[in-house]
């Protein structure tokens, strides 16, 4: 007779495992009458709870858009000129960039090959495109003599960029190609303009203010030329069209309609075959400042220039 020793025995019961259900049981189980582990009442107030979530979730929504659309002004950006991310200088560019990545900035042609000229003169009319046609736009011939009102758009005619036309093939079939010199749009900004000569312009800008009428030196000049010593030499004979700045007159943007950027064609004549030339271009104002520096370059360009 065996002993316990005055205790009761514990009887573990283990968890029977639970019954497999086949593939169509885990779709549609008819005993619980349930689909995907749920039966239709369960499923009806997911679907209820869900739908009123996405309805709450798209009024606040639109509230907010609603909110922020009332306070964006389509005429105008909310912040401006020092409080803007974009900041008060102007950025300055130039065309024609090519397309492809690994042409970078280097414009390299042979002028005896009429596919690498097209190629250069397909962009440049695409860029110009809009300079081209100002059918419908209500804009009007400025000049430094005429004041003008700010609202008003001022024509930039192309047909005063002198051999930088179309017609010509912007010099690229003649060895003497044009490239194209623009400011980026700073909305309100308006240039304080250099109405003499400073002494660190090249001396052929410092020549040029001085023998140019008072009135009309109300520009953003701007100036080419070798971006190092050894590129200097080769740049002895640029040319500006229509004139060597960006007119105030053009000044300031506000989102005028059919408002265009002011442009400077820059024909470089007779640079040499087989070299490859660094180019930098300046804009000159008061209040654009300049940094050479490669990695915060500002209110000037560099490109490279190669003919074959």
């Amino acid at each position: 007779m065996s002993k316990n020793n005055g205790k009761n025995e514990k009887h573990e019961e283990f968890p029977q495992p639970a019954e497999k259900k086949t593939c169509m049981e885990m779709i549609y189980d008819s005993r619980d009458g349930t689909i995907f582990g749920r039966t239709g009442k369960s499923w009806g107030q997911l679907l209820l709870f869900y739908v009123i979530f996405y309805i709450i979730l798209a009024i606040l929504f639109a509230i907010c858009m609603q909110g922020l659309l009332a306070s964006v002004d389509e005429d105008q950006p909310k912040w401006k000129l020092d409080q803007s991310l974009i900041g008060t200088n102007p950025g300055l560019g130039f065309r024609p960039i090519s397309e492809e990545t690994e042409r970078g900035s280097v414009i390299e042609f042979d002028a005896k090959k009429p596919e690498e000229v097209a190629y250069w003169v397909d962009l440049l009319n695409d860029f110009l495109k809009d300079y081209d046609h100002t059918e419908g736009r209500n804009m009007k011939h400025c000049d430094f003599k005429k004041p003008h009102q700010a609202n008003e758009v001022c024509v930039v005619n192309t047909e005063h960029f002198g051999p930088c036309n179309k017609a010509n093939n912007y010099g690229y079939g003649t060895s003497e190609p044009c490239i194209f010199l623009k400011l980026n749009k700073i909305y309100n900004w308006e240039p304080e303009v250099y109405d003499a000569p400073v002494p660190a312009m090249p001396e052929t800008l410092q020549q040029l203010i001085n023998n140019t009428a008072v009135e009309e030196r109300q520009q953003i000049w701007v100036s080419c030329n070798g971006h190092f010593s050894k590129d200097k030499e080769h740049f002895e004979d640029i040319h500006y069209y229509p004139s060597q700045g960006f007119p105030s007159f053009y000044y300031p943007y506000r989102n005028q309609p059919g408002y265009l950027s002011p442009v400077v064609a820059v024909q470089f004549k007779k640079p040499p075959n087989g070299t490859m030339l660094e180019v930098e271009c300046r804009a000159w104002a008061k209040n654009i400042i300049y940094s050479g520096s490669l990695r915060d370059r500002m209110g000037s360009v560099t490109f490279e220039l190669l003919m074959d």
